[in-house]
């Protein structure tokens, strides 16, 4: 699909020309996601006020043009892939942090600030905003919107769902609206913000949010533990999980994974048969108390090994395994398939044994690791030539079916964008779907925005 000389004209009015690009070079840049699938875009635009989203939006539904928002294209699921090409909207020039009301411990951001430039902004103040990805050095805070995306703090603070407080968008029909308030509580009509966060970018284009900021902890203790299996693991999980303590991190890595680990990082990372990671805050005084009772939580039937890091470098060193996972990943696969899916905590031994069962049924090397305090989890499949692909994609359909015979859900931060999309009648009634689909159309009455993402 090619943009209408018309349409062509008016966005040259609503953007200057260094704002608006049409050629090849800039067009390949913004055709794919770090879900390596890649689609050309007809043109790109460069936003920096509310005003030209809303002009866009109401010029290419005029044209019944396709709109794609995008912020740093970190995602991997695929969804700011332009698969019916239009216009890609790269929200990286709204990039101001336009207050920082530490009273009110909330802070107003245009979608294209980096997730770890606000939280550097956010430092000084003594306050933090919970989610935080792998990639929160890169990654945008509309990106963390458009697919909840979270990280590690999940467990304890909330995913971006719980932490924000409002919104302006721009809807596919080209209006405006804000939703929300700026208090952290609210009974006023339906929830929209909370809708709009997760729906990537599929019922409005995000222009402002407003953040629920937390006070950030005065102290951190790290620990990390082994155990003999997955299932001495996973009962060590649920121990933690019901004592009054949350931590504010509980990672798990599976001994496929901690080989992998191994041989890449050395003897610095331990062999055994699951490692958590856990991670305890809170205040100095009070520090010692809650991870002796975490630590309690955690001994049990099957561990092997358990250190408390006493210092920042101690620490540096217990996460030598998470840190040598991805590298030694890439050795294996560069084309690994990631997926993140979530099951009820009582679920995970469940989970992680049926995962080892599907790798040997499929003949495909396969890692778990994730957020376990969540029952999120990473599943990587981790292919090495063409034929072991082919076997890895049909070992998704299994993955995904033993995810919800265990009561949970195909992704907990990642989304579900182009790649999961035809698994989306396995999680939820034809009902469920009919009524998302009525929902996109009162936000996006022509289907212009983000097209074949998502819903199925």
């Amino acid at each position: 699909m090619h943009l209408p000389a018309e349409l062509r004209m008016r966005l040259g009015e609503i953007f200057s020309a260094d704002s608006f690009a049409v050629g090849e070079t800039e067009r390949i840049a913004y055709s794919h996601d770090n879900s390596r699938r890649h689609a050309l875009p007809d043109a790109v635009v460069f936003p920096t006020d509310h005003a030209q989203v809303e002009a866009l939006v109401q010029a290419c539904r005029a044209h019944q043009i396709q709109v794609i928002a995008r912020g740093r294209g970190t995602n991997t699921i695929g969804a700011t892939v332009p698969i019916e090409g239009g216009v890609v909207v790269s929200f990286e020039r709204m990039n101001r942090i336009i207050r920082i009301d530490p009273d009110s411990r909330l802070a107003v951001v245009e979608p294209g600030v980096l997730n770890g430039e606000l939280q550097q902004a956010l430092f000084s103040h003594g306050l933090f905003w919970p989610p935080d990805p792998s990639s929160s050095a890169q990654c945008s805070i509309g990106g963390n919107l458009a697919c909840n995306s979270a990280g590690p703090r999940t467990v304890k603070y909330g995913s971006p769902r719980e932490n924000t407080l409002g919104l302006r968008a721009v809807a596919g029909n080209g209006e405006g609206f804000r939703c929300g308030t700026y208090t952290s509580k609210s009974s006023t009509g339906y929830d929209l913000t909370r809708l709009l966060i997760g729906s990537e970018g599929t019922l409005a284009l995000i222009t402002e949010a407003t953040l629920k900021l937390t006070p950030k902890p005065s102290a951190m203790r790290t620990l990390r533990a082994t155990y003999a299996n997955v299932d001495a693991a996973a009962r060590a999980v649920v121990r933690i999980m019901a004592q009054p303590v949350t931590p504010c991190a509980l990672e798990f890595i599976d001994d496929v994974a901690l080989k992998l680990a191994h041989a890449y990082g050395g003897d610095s990372v331990p062999l055994a048969g699951a490692l958590l990671m856990i991670e305890v805050d809170g205040e100095a005084d009070t520090l010692d108390s809650a991870v002796e009772a975490v630590c309690a939580a955690a001994r049990g039937a099957g561990m092997q090994k358990l250190r408390v890091a006493q210092s920042a470098e101690e620490t540096r060193a217990l996460w030598s395994a998470r840190k040598a996972l991805s590298p030694a990943q890439r050795t294996i696969s560069p084309n690994k398939i990631n997926e993140d899916v979530v099951v009820p905590v009582g679920h995970l031994a469940a989970l992680v044994n049926g995962i080892k069962q599907l790798s040997a049924q499929h003949d495909v090397l396969m890692v778990s690791f994730g957020h376990a305090g969540n029952g999120n989890l990473h599943v990587n499949l981790l292919p090495r030539d063409e034929d072991e692909r082919e076997r890895a994609h049909a070992c998704l359909a299994d993955l995904f079916a033993l995810v919800l015979s265990l009561d949970g859900t195909l992704s907990g931060e990642h989304g579900i964008g182009l790649l999961k999309r035809e698994f989306m009648p396995l999680a939820l009634e034809a009902s469920t779907l009919q009524l998302m689909r009525n929902i996109k159309t009162a936000f996006d009455p022509d289907g212009i925005l983000n097209p074949g993402k998502l819903l199925p």
